[in-house]
């Protein structure tokens, strides 16, 4: 069958509900959906052998993402290494973290400033001029692929920055234009979507729309008065960002983020969010990917609590995204490190644990982004903690303002009112390296780092893709140099995008140093998860009941292979009083112990596999 062939094939096999979802959202679109269709061949046939061949190999192991042997890593171009073809030179250091799945935010080109960390996107065919071109991204592309490593890109639906092409020409007067976003000439409209749809930021950027004094207009802002919604009631908008993204897959990407999900589709008299229209495109967004570039994976950003998240699959028969962000785990799990309580991270697992095998999520402690803190206060209310004085606390601890708290971080658009904030920092500095370096405490020092261990274990115990943030896999601290560059002062979030430190980086072959400790250890355990099948996202997971809040005990097991995996939450020793039959081997001390009543150390981590 000749590659055309098998386009067709695929084609036909989405067809129908394609074409049903399509019309249903672009009423008698039936024109329309052919110059769909006709753009999906013509970007079928951009795409390059290699990549179609690439394709072939992993249509026929459908499940290659959802194995063991995949660990991620997440950074900035220029942080890590200046340039695209910097980040090429450097690909020997990522294979020597033990990473095969690169993410690189976002480098598309974007304004000088007001560009939201690359989110504001004023040229979606285009690399943003410092980092390189279009050319070093599919040439990188081509080396990753011959080393055997994923590359994942972010893809910025919901908006454009306000220079892009098509803002520059609504902003002008042209009509077309306009109608790819959502404009209006007086704030009647905009007063009726404001009585029911939230504030993204109610601190740094009030309301949802903004007024154009050169053009007369309001024009919807979500996010940013930079960044101006698009329209996708408009079949135009569709089309031109569907292209947009299907040229990004030729170049060679294999990961699609797709940013801020939730909000792509606008409605008045509702949130607007997670509408069902945001359902159908992601839908659509996943047969025409499994019609053009079938080896391409979507990656959902769905920053909601979690009975929102878990829709973004789709079903097992009708998917949506291939994975989504762990949300909600990422966001328990530093709650579960101030309260040295892991009552509601158990619970997470169980639930999580009971959800289709299919389903995979991308696990991490922390990203570009700030941590926020959506928990569940309706549960966590059954547990005598106030929402509001809650959020407070956790503030209050991972900035340092606590009485005993090692960590150090800053807050990203604090609301005092409603207690609201989002939590800026690495994860050796919010785990206590920062202070303990600082205070040459050896002994905090060394708590600090077991900390920092224990948590990159956790995450590698969970079903799912892990993903590091570059940096931490040699404890790199916060970055105040953020304050002195006036394009970043206002955005604390910086304070984690921090340049990586080669220097410190020299540092990750001596075991005496933080550096080395951690390299080592994350680098140990990303061996181990690979090498048991156990880890494997078809194994059972579940937890035991340790009778100590600060301990969480989770079981994997899979074809009679059985792993306990036991983590200490707090500073101090503490006791698993579990009972499990049989020896079992400790993989990471590698010491023989029952699984009965086991001693925890300090912030102490044990994956202890059943001897046969």
């Amino acid at each position: 069958m000749t590659k055309q062939e098998q386009f067709k094939e695929r084609f036909k096999r989405h067809y129908d509900e394609l074409k049903w979802l399509y019309c249903e959202l672009y009423e008698g679109g039936e024109t329309e959906f052919q110059k769909l269709c006709a753009m999906l061949e013509t970007q079928s046939a951009k795409r390059s052998k290699a990549l179609k061949a690439l394709d072939e190999k992993r249509l026929a192991h459908p499940d290659w993402y959802r194995q063991n042997d995949i660990a991620g890593m997440m950074m900035y171009t220029d942080a890590f290494a200046k340039t695209l073809k910097g980040i090429r030179e450097k690909l020997d250091y990522i294979e020597d973290c033990g990473v095969n799945c690169l993410h690189l935010m976002p480098l598309l080109d974007s304004p000088e400033r007001d560009n939201d960390g690359g989110y504001a996107v004023s040229d979606f065919r285009k690399v943003r001029k410092d980092l390189g071109t279009m050319d070093d991204l599919a040439g990188l592309a081509d080396e990753c692929h011959n080393r055997g490593i994923c590359l994942c890109l972010d893809f910025v639906m919901n908006h454009t920055s306000q220079e892009h092409e098509w803002a520059r020409r609504a902003r002008a007067g042209e009509k077309e234009y306009q109608d790819r976003y959502f404009f209006y000439d007086n704030y009647d409209i905009p007063a009726q979507f404001e009585r029911t749809c939230p504030q993204v930021f109610p601190t740094t950027a009030p309301g949802n729309f903004t007024w154009l004094e050169d053009a007369g207009k309001f024009v919807m802002t979500t996010f940013y008065p930079y960044q101006w919604d698009l329209n996708y009631w408009n079949p135009a908008v569709f089309h031109a960002m569907t292209e947009n993204l299907l040229n990004l897959t030729n170049q060679g990407i294999d990961i699609i983020r797709i940013d801020a999900v939730p909000y792509i589709w606008k409605q008045l008299g509702t949130n607007c969010r997670n509408l069902p229209q945001v359902h159908n495109i992601v839908r659509m967004l996943r047969m025409i990917t499994e019609i053009v570039c079938p080896g391409v994976l979507l990656l959902g950003e769905v920053v909601m609590e979690p009975v929102k998240v878990v829709p973004y699959f789709g079903t097992v028969e009708k998917p949506e995204c291939h994975m989504l962000y762990n949300v909600t785990t990422m966001a328990t799990t530093w709650h579960t490190v101030a309260t040295k309580n892991t009552t509601l991270l158990k619970r997470q697992m169980e639930i999580v644990s009971g959800l289709p095998k299919e389903y995979v999520f991308l696990n991490y402690l922390r990203c570009h982004d700030d941590i926020g803190w959506g928990l569940e206060y309706d549960w966590l209310k059954n547990q005598s903690v106030s929402e509001v004085p809650h959020k407070q606390f956790l503030s209050s601890y991972f900035t340092g303002g606590f009485y005993g708290s090692p960590a150090r971080g800053e807050l990203y658009n604090d609301d005092p009112t409603s207690g609201d904030a989002r939590l800026c920092g690495t994860t050796a500095s919010l785990c206590g390296v920062e202070a303990a370096a600082e205070q040459k405490d050896s002994e905090q020092l060394a708590l600090a780092v077991a900390c920092d261990l224990m948590l990159h274990g956790y995450m590698l115990t969970q079903s799912g893709i892990p993903m590091l943030y570059s940096g931490d896999e040699i404890g790199q601290l916060n970055d105040y140099g953020y304050k002195d560059d006036e394009k970043k002062a206002a955005d604390s979030r910086y304070l984690h995008r921090g340049p990586f430190l080669w220097e410190n980086a020299k540092l990750r072959k001596d075991p005496e140093t933080v550096q080395g400790k951690l390299f080592a250890g994350i680098g140990n355990m990303l061996h181990i998860r690979k090498s048991h099948d156990v880890f494997l996202n078809t194994a059972s997971v579940s937890t035991r009941e340790t009778c100590d809040p600060c301990v969480l005990c989770l079981v994997r097991e899979r074809n009679g292979e059985k792993l306990l995996a036991l983590f200490n939450f707090a500073p101090t020793e503490r006791t698993a009083w579990i009972s499990e039959d049989g020896m079992y081997q400790d993989l990471l001390s590698r010491e023989t112990i029952r699984a009965k009543d086991v001693p925890m150390p300090p912030y102490g981590i044990r994956w202890m596999l059943l001897v046969k």
